[in-house]
């Protein structure tokens, strides 16, 4: 239940930080995309901040796991530091469908919730991908 409460907590403070740095609107984050043309850069500060809170998540963790475990870097679920052709293929897709669409994921759902009907193009659009990226790793 801990758990359930702390991700539920964790998801809708993503979502309201997606909502308040204009994530969820297409045409600011392709306007934040198209740098040969109008570029608006002010979702360079969310990206930043996300950097940031992520660093301080994971310097927390890897002292907790430190604590907890004398070899850290043994600690099931450390992060994969290997940069292949799935990571690449996976990052390009990613790329491209967010440069079409205006939307990554999160937003794409964020946007759904709030009613805004395009981003169910792009919601239903994951299901696919993830059958098909889950199919492809195993």
């Amino acid at each position: 239940m801990k758990s359930t409460l702390s991700s539920l907590i964790a998801g809708l403070l993503f979502g309201a930080g997606l909502l308040l740095s204009g994530m969820v609107n297409p045409s600011k984050v392709i306007g934040f995309l198209d740098i040969a043309g109008v570029w608006d850069p002010s979702l360079a500060l969310v990206m930043v901040s996300a950097i940031l809170v992520s660093w301080i998540g994971v310097q927390l963790a890897l002292r907790r796991a430190a604590g907890a475990d004398a070899d850290a870097d043994a600690a099931e679920g450390a992060p994969q530091r290997d940069i292949d052709r799935p990571l690449l293929i996976g990052s390009a897709l990613f790329g491209i469908g967010w440069g079409i669409t205006g939307f990554c994921p999160g937003p794409a759902v964020a946007a759904l919730g709030m009613g805004f009907w395009p981003a169910a193009v792009v919601a239903i659009g994951l299901l696919p991908g993830l059958w098909v990226g889950n199919r492809l790793s195993g």
